[in-house]
């Protein structure tokens, strides 16, 4: 499939999935004319990498997170790490100190507001 239908089916810009080749998160091979072709396999590439950033891995991350993900059958992948679990441990971890920062701000706003309406 070419970029724009790839785009289409993911919910991506054009401009992201090319981004995404230039880091190494995804490839496609070139038509005689110069155009991307991608597989099938990369509409659950893309959701993957969505996900992943949307789970706040940078770009490097992803990289490293992606070959390790469970393949399409849902077996786990044969690439997965120790040191990529201990990586994940950590991010996932960051993230949980950034939900309870964000928790006590919104408990700090709740008194505000609590006190400003009485």
């Amino acid at each position: 499939m070419r970029i724009g239908e790839l785009a289409r089916r993911t919910g991506v810009s054009d401009r992201s999935l090319r981004y995404y080749e230039k880091r190494g998160l995804l490839v496609s091979d070139r038509t005689p004319g110069g155009h991307r072709e991608y597989a099938e396999a990369a509409v659950d590439r893309v959701i993957h990498i969505q996900e992943l950033f949307a789970a706040g891995l940078n770009s490097e991350m992803v990289a490293r997170v992606l070959p390790c993900m469970r393949d399409a059958d849902g077996g786990p992948s044969e690439t997965a790490t120790p040191q990529l679990v201990v990586w994940l441990t950590q991010e996932r971890d960051r993230i949980d100190g950034m939900i309870h920062e964000l928790i006590r701000s919104r408990d700090v706003l709740n008194d505000v507001i609590g006190t400003a309406s009485s």
